[in-house]
C-alpha cells in the first residue's frame, strides 16, 4: 500500500513537471499572475465601467475620472474626490490606509449597493449608485474590492483570492412604488416614457398646479424608476411670456435618440428659451430625495402656478427601460408660515470666453438686507470646469462656502442651520471656463452660449 502510494505521488510529479516544461518551451516566463489590482481593472472596471469612465466622454468630464487600465490606479487611491460634498467630508476616492479604508473611501460609497438606502437617505449630494444604468456589481465583485480597500489598495501583489468573483449574485433593490399621497399636499406624475437600450433620454413635462390660491411647499419628497441620472423641478415666474410657458403635460425631449439637438432643417428641438425663465426649485441627482425646509419656512407657489418636471435617464443595458417620477408637495397652510422661502439669483452677463483659451471670470454681490440662505446651487452650460462663491464682509470673509464641477447636474448645497447672511455682506461668485472653440463666446441662452448664474433659496427674519 504504501508503494503504491509512492508509486502515484511520483507520477504525479511527473505529469506536474511534463506539463510545466511544456508551459516553458512556450513562455519562457511561466504563467502570468495578474495582480488583486488588475484583476479588478480586468474582471471589473472594464466591464462595468470604462464605457462610461473613458477619457473624452461626457461622464468622464463630469466626474473627472478615467478609469481605462492606464490611468486607473492613480485616479483612485489617495485622489480626491471631484464632489465637493465628499472632499469636504475627508473622503478620498480610495483610502489606501488598510483597515477603516472603507469608511474613506468616495468609491465605496458610490458602489456599495445593498447599503444604497444609505447613500439616499445619508448622503443624496453623493449621487447615484454606480454603474449608472447598469445592473449592480455582484456580491463576488463588491467582496473583491472590500477586501482590496481594507488591505491599503496596492498597486501590486496577489492578496485576494480571486474565488471570491464566482458569487455572481447582485443585489435586488425594493421594487419601485408609487408614493403614498400626502394627507396634506399633493402628488404630481410624470408617467412612464420609455429610454431605449444603451441611450440617454432627457425630457420635460409641464404640470400645472391649478390652485386658485397661493400654496406654501414646506417639504418635497421624490421618488424616480432606476437609471436616473439627475431630476429637476423648475417654476416659471409671472412675467414669463405666455407663448415661452410650455404647453401642458406634453413631453418635450431635450435631444433626440441620435443625441442631435437639431431637426434636419436645422431647427432646435428644444425650445431654449424656456430656460431663460426657468427657476430651479428642487434638484436630485438620486432615486429618493426627502427635503424639508426649516420649520415654519415654505415656498409660495402663487396661485395658478406650474412645475416644469426635467428627468434625465441613463440606460446602458441591452434591454429598454421606463423613467418615472413621483413628486409629492407637503403643504403649509398660510397661518402656519412664519417665513416665506424666496429665490434669488446672482448672475453674471458681461461674459466673453476667447476662442481656445481657459478664463476665469468673477464678480461680487451685495445683499441688501439680512438674508438666511437654506441652498445654493450653480447654473452655466457645458463650457463650465469650475464653479464658487466665497463670502465677502463679517467674520468669514473670504471662506469658500459652495463649489461644483459639474456644468450639467451641479448638487445643491444645502444649509441646516441656514447660512445667515447679514446686510452689506455678500458673496463673491468666479466660473473657470474651458473654450475650445475656434470663435470667442458670449452670454447667451442657447447651449452653445454661456450663463453664471448663483440660486440661493433663503428667508428673511
Amino acid at each position: 500500500m504504501k508503494n503504491t502510494k509512492s508509486f502515484f505521488s511520483l507520477c504525479l510529479l511527473a505529469m506536474a513537471g511534463l506539463l510545466a516544461s511544456c508551459s516553458d518551451s512556450s513562455d519562457p516566463s511561466g504563467p502570468e499572475t495578474l495582480s488583486s489590482f488588475e484583476v479588478i481593472q480586468h474582471e471589473i472596471f472594464d466591464d462595468n465601467c470604462v464605457a462610461c469612465h473613458t477619457a473624452g466622454t461626457a461622464f468622464a468630464r463630469q466626474s473627472n475620472l478615467v478609469l481605462t487600465a492606464d490611468v486607473a490606479y492613480d485616479q483612485l487611491v489617495g485622489a480626491a474626490p471631484s464632489n465637493s460634498h465628499a472632499a469636504d467630508a475627508g473622503l478620498v476616492r480610495v483610502s489606501n490606509i488598510g483597515p477603516g479604508g472603507l469608511e474613506q473611501s468616495y468609491l465605496w460609497e458610490k458602489i456599495n449597493a445593498p447599503a444604497s438606502d444609505h447613500l439616499f437617505s445619508d448622503h443624496p449630494e453623493y449621487g447615484e449608485i454606480m454603474p449608472l444604468g447598469r445592473p449592480p456589481l455582484t456580491t463576488g465583485e463588491l467582496e473583491y474590492i472590500r477586501r482590496w480597500i481594507a488591505a491599503g489598495a496596492p498597486r501590486t501583489g496577489v492578496i485576494i483570492d480571486p474565488a471570491v468573483l464566482d458569487d455572481t449574485q447582485r443585489y435586488e433593490p425594493s421594487p419601485f412604488a408609487p408614493l403614498p399621497i400626502p394627507v396634506e399636499g399633493l402628488q404630481l406624475h410624470l408617467d412612464t416614457f420609455p429610454v431605449v437600450a444603451n441611450h440617454e433620454r432627457e425630457v420635460f413635462s409641464y404640470m400645472p398646479l391649478n390652485n386658485d390660491e397661493d400654496m406654501y411647499v414646506n417639504r418635497f419628497d421624490i421618488s424616480l424608476r432606476p437609471g436616473s441620472h439627475h431630476f429637476i423641478m423648475y417654476t416659471y415666474p409671472d412675467y414669463t411670456p405666455a407663448d415661452v410657458v410650455p404647453n401642458p403635460f406634453e413631453v418635450r425631449d431635450l435631444r433626440d435618440e441620435n443625441d442631435n439637438y437639431q431637426d434636419a432643417n436645422g431647427d432646435d428641438l428644444f425650445d431654449w428659451r424656456q430656460m431663460q425663465y426657468a427657476k430651479p426649485i428642487v434638484i436630485s441627482q438620486s432615486r429618493r430625495l426627502d427635503f424639508s425646509l426649516p420649520e415654519g419656512v415654505a415656498m409660495r407657489l402663487p396661485a395658478g402656478s406650474g412645475i416644469d418636471l426635467n428627468a434625465h435617464y441613463a440606460n446602458y443595458s441591452d434591454d429598454a427601460i421606463d423613467g418615472e417620477a413621483y413628486i409629492n408637495l407637503h403643504l403649509l397652510k398660510a397661518d402656519e408660515v412664519q417665513h416665506v422661502a424666496r429665490i434669488f439669483a446672482l448672475s453674471n452677463f458681461d461674459i466673453l470666453l476667447p476662442a481656445g483659451q481657459v478664463t476665469t471670470l468673477e464678480k461680487e454681490f451685495e445683499f441688501l438686507e439680512d438674508r438666511q440662505i437654506v441652498q445654493l446651487v450653480a447654473h452655466t452650460h457645458q463650457r463650465m470646469i469650475d464653479f464658487s462663491a466665497e463670502i465677502v464682509g463679517g467674520d468669514r470673509n473670504g471662506e469658500t462656502i459652495y463649489r461644483s464641477v459639474d456644468w450639467e447636474h451641479p448638487a445643491p448645497l444645502r444649509f441646516d442651520p441656514p447660512l445667515s447672511m447679514r446686510q452689506g455682506q455678500g458673496l463673491r461668485v468666479r466660473a473657470t471656463y474651458d473654450n475650445p472653440e475656434d470663435s470667442d463666446l458670449y452670454f447667451g441662452f442657447t447651449r452653445k452660449e454661456e450663463m453664471m448664474i448663483l440660486y440661493g433659496y433663503y428667508y428673511t427674519e
